[in-house]
């Protein structure tokens, strides 16, 4: 091309080489614009505030409800936020010091010990909340359909210690990269590090992103069955019309079913696309069937892919803040403009009953 400009004075290649200046001009701009760490640094900030305020609130209920059936969920859920707020420290301190030492890091493809750490970083605080998800599911699957066996089985030394195997089982995926089982590179543009699935991809990648997607994607089936199974039975319950202690100990269960819904229609709106874009990527790689052209548009979907997942960390706080019952006792309030007294309202109702059937049930466990 250059030796055509220089050879030919014609006005078309002026105009060429004008255009082509321009689409440079246009690139450039967009990478520089990628390269803003605005959009992290208000991530970020939105993550740490969500988290702490939706872990202050969960904090209170734990120590209000620390004898009544609602104790283990809110266990899990204080996990995941916290889990979810160290997620955002850790993660968006390193892709921050990565935005300001972008001149350091070369197209290559090669790597350093922050590159690894943050690799690890996004693959283990992206496996927990999904295992978790699917272990609160589960949960609340053995408490609406097996009470019984749910009150010998469940108990808090038991969730504390899924916990710790579900933190050591994400860890695990995390460190395979050690063990010479996929990589950890730098992603377009150069601002954070993840999975190896498009230059270079050797069967290990592939091996490491079936492992990890294979994972995701098994957790948020897990959580969909037994949340789906959970809401139609106690939706049937409702149906039936059962006695009135009966229903008041459904009540806290209907809250809970409902606060998991919200997390895994957002973990699979959040995770599905990334989880999706790397089998994609790496099949398509490892095959050699990827040109200039398709690495381009796989690198434009990873990146999306990574933003939405980032989201999830953001919105999971919120889905158990805007869902309690408190929430929606207020905002049906407003709704009705006063027209109905709340004393004698249906959230009044459920408010007061599953109080005293959750009182009742503990009385009865001691």
């Amino acid at each position: 091309m250059l030796a055509m400009q220089h050879y030919n004075a014609s006005p078309t290649p002026l105009t060429n080489q004008t255009h082509g200046t321009a689409k440079v001009a246009a690139v450039a701009q967009n990478v520089t614009a990628q390269r803003t760490p605005t959009v992290a640094v208000m991530s970020m900030t939105l993550g740490i505030l969500s988290n702490i305020l939706a872990l202050f609130i969960l904090a209170k209920a734990y120590n209000r409800m620390r004898r009544r059936s609602k104790a283990t969920f809110l266990l899990f859920a204080s996990s995941l936020v916290a889990t979810d707020l160290a997620g955002h420290i850790i993660s968006g301190a390193l892709v921050l010091q990565h935005y300001s030492s972008l001149n350091s890091h070369n197209d290559s493809g090669s790597v350093d010990p922050s590159c690894q750490f943050l690799g690890g970083c996004m693959v283990f605080f992206g496996l927990c909340p999904l295992f978790m998800g699917s272990a609160m599911a589960a949960e609340r699957f053995l408490g609406v359909t097996r009470p019984l066996l749910h009150a010998s089985w469940v108990s808090t030394a038991r969730t504390k210690l899924a916990l710790s195997f579900i933190w050591l089982m994400a860890l695990f995926v995390a460190l395979l990269p050690s063990f010479n089982l996929g990589r950890y590179i730098y992603q377009h543009p150069k601002t954070w590090c993840f999975i190896s699935v498009l230059e270079g991809t050797r069967a290990s990648d592939v091996a490491f992103v079936l492992i990890f997607s294979g994972l995701g994607m098994a957790s948020l089936a897990v959580a969909m069955v037994c949340n789906t199974i959970s809401g139609i039975t106690l939706v049937r319950a409702r149906l039936r019309r059962r006695t009135k202690s009966r229903r008041s100990t459904k009540s806290h269960d209907i809250e809970m079913v409902v606060q998991l819904l919200g997390i895994m229609i957002t973990s699979c709106i959040c995770w599905v696309p990334l989880l999706t874009f790397d089998l994609m990527s790496v099949i398509q790689s490892y095959r050699g069937l990827m040109d200039d052209d398709q690495s381009t548009y796989y690198k434009g979907l990873l990146l999306t892919g990574v933003r939405l997942a980032s989201c999830n960390q953001v919105l999971d706080p919120w889905v158990y803040i805007l869902l309690r019952r408190a929430v929606l006792r207020k905002i049906y309030c407003l709704t009705t403009c006063g027209r109905v007294n709340l004393q004698g309202s249906t959230f009044r109702h459920w408010e007061i009953s599953s109080l005293q059937g959750s009182e009742k049930k503990s009385v009865n466990q001691m």
